[in-house]
């Protein structure tokens, strides 16, 4: 990733378990925004473009995004026990919960309160999830290009609903080919 400090950031596994512990506990409605508050605003582990590039290689790789950037991030700043805290801090709480909340759904489920609450939370995950992508879209502004390319990704995922990995084969070198003819010009 070109936008790596040259000095490379060195972490231990229990920074990195309790950061990714924070996030995994307080990431309700989907960890990506916490991740990127706890990485990018409060510890200033990564920069936003960091991050982006980072969540760019997460979301091409098989598996959960967030599950992937634990193991990436942790082998980047503390080796395989980092991947290791990074991945255990990250799901401990929530798969907890989990499976209490599942218990409980199952047995008060059909009952009218909880039906309507499963309603308003998907409403502020919608939110959360809008914020975020706007936060990780704000570094793309800078290029005319990236934004380019990042509308193409919108239309073909979002609005015509093709699969994503076809998708990928025609952006990822529509992108490259653009990149190049940005550093030529």
């Amino acid at each position: 990733m070109e936008s790596l400090p040259a000095q490379p950031l060195r972490l231990s596994s229990l920074a990195l378990f309790g950061a990714f512990f924070q996030a995994g506990l307080m990431g309700f409605g989907g960890v990506l925004p916490m991740i990127r508050r706890v990485m990018v605003e409060d510890r200033k582990w990564l920069t936003p473009a960091e991050f982006n590039e980072l969540i760019s290689l997460c979301q091409f790789l098989p598996g959960a995004n967030v599950a992937n950037m634990a193991v990436i991030f942790g082998s980047r700043v503390c080796g395989p026990q980092g991947s290791v805290a990074a991945l255990l801090g990250l799901l401990g709480a929530p798969v907890a919960i989990v499976l209490v909340i599942a218990e409980l759904y199952a047995r008060y489920g059909e009952l009218a309160p909880v039906r309507h609450m499963v309603t308003g939370l998907s409403a502020g995950a919608a939110g959360l999830i809008l914020a975020t992508a706007l936060k990780i879209a704000m570094p793309l502004r800078t290029s005319p290009l990236n934004l380019v390319v990042a509308a193409l990704a919108f239309a073909a995922l979002g609005i015509v609903r093709l699969p994503f990995l076809p998708s990928l084969c025609v952006l990822v070198p529509l992108s490259m080919v653009l990149a190049g003819w940005k550093l030529r010009a």
